[in-house]
């Protein structure tokens, strides 16, 4: 059993700041660091330090983008689906303020460059029973969803950043909705009616789907049919919370395809999420399986 991660590489440029700036307002920034990212990136090395095998495809610019691939070689990632193509890398610009909160603005460089004919060379090399592992960061995400479909592939999807390109996916076929309530309330069109009756929407619209939403400091719920279970946070000093959600998802899907149960994998989970927001930078902050089962809150 393969996991594929078709998702995004980013150059995160971090700036420590007072508080996020304002509209007209120009501020200094206390520090300024250079890092690696992208919630694909970022979710195939936590998929990686879980202690799956992993295979990350995607795109990068020509001549600024190359240690991105380095890094995923360091974790333990498969890189040789990853096109370089003419242009920019993608990346980011991360505002990150005292209390450890962050605010994010993207462009995204060759991650909008992927083609159905990149994407058809890609799914060749996988088969009924894959994993695939999505977000919401690079182009032609439903045209991949759809040959997944025909592979028999299982779909994980991370629909992030939300925008209204999501309407129009096959999300049908998705097997595993990873998302936040504010996610959950854009794709169900309840915003504010709570994480219960949220569960029970996304439920109700997707059947066949097993739903993780995400709650932030409150944890997060699972739902599988009509198993429900309740995950809290490990409380620690907040330092970054740039990467928590990709930790979350990679060391989660990663659990589930080493054989553990929902509820074990959503333990593991909530663990590498803590380690990783203890941490400065995204990939940087990710924990290896050895830190997380040696991890005790």
């Amino acid at each position: 059993m393969k996991i594929l991660n078709y998702g995004s590489l980013n150059i995160d440029y971090t700036y420590s700041v007072d508080h996020f700036v304002r509209g007209g307002e120009t501020m200094s920034s206390e520090e300024m660091h250079v890092f690696s990212g992208g919630k694909g990136l970022n979710q195939s090395i936590a998929l990686s330090k879980s202690g799956a095998e992993v295979w990350h495809a995607g795109a990068i610019g020509t001549g600024d983008g190359d240690f991105l691939i380095r890094q995923l070689k360091e974790a333990g990632v498969n890189t040789e689906y990853i096109s370089v193509l003419d242009g920019k890398t993608g990346h980011a610009i991360i505002q990150k303020a005292k209390d450890g909160g962050n605010c994010i603005l993207l462009f995204g460089g060759a991650n909008q460059q992927i083609t159905r004919e990149m994407v058809d060379g890609v799914m060749d090399h996988f088969e009924k029973g894959d994993y695939l592992v999505l977000q919401n960061e690079i182009s032609e995400i439903g045209y991949i969803m759809e040959r997944a479909r025909e592979k028999g592939m299982v779909l994980v999807f991370n629909p992030s950043p939300m925008d209204d390109k999501i309407s129009s996916y096959p999300l049908e076929y998705v097997d595993y909705f990873l998302l936040t309530e504010i996610e959950a309330g854009d794709i169900c069109g309840e915003q504010g009616s709570g994480e219960e009756l949220l569960l029970q929407k996304l439920s109700d619209k997707f059947p066949a789907s097993k739903i993780v939403l995400t709650l932030g400091g409150d944890g997060s719920l699972y739902r599988d049919g009509q198993r429900i279970l309740t995950q809290g946070i490990y409380k620690v000093p907040v330092a970054d919370t740039t990467a928590a959600g990709d930790t979350f998802t990679g060391f989660l899907i990663g659990g589930l395809v080493q054989g553990l149960d929902a509820g074990e994998a959503l333990d593991l989970a909530a663990k590498a999420a803590a380690i990783a927001v203890s941490r400065p930078g995204a990939a940087p902050s990710i924990p290896s399986r050895e830190e997380v089962e040696a991890f005790e809150g």
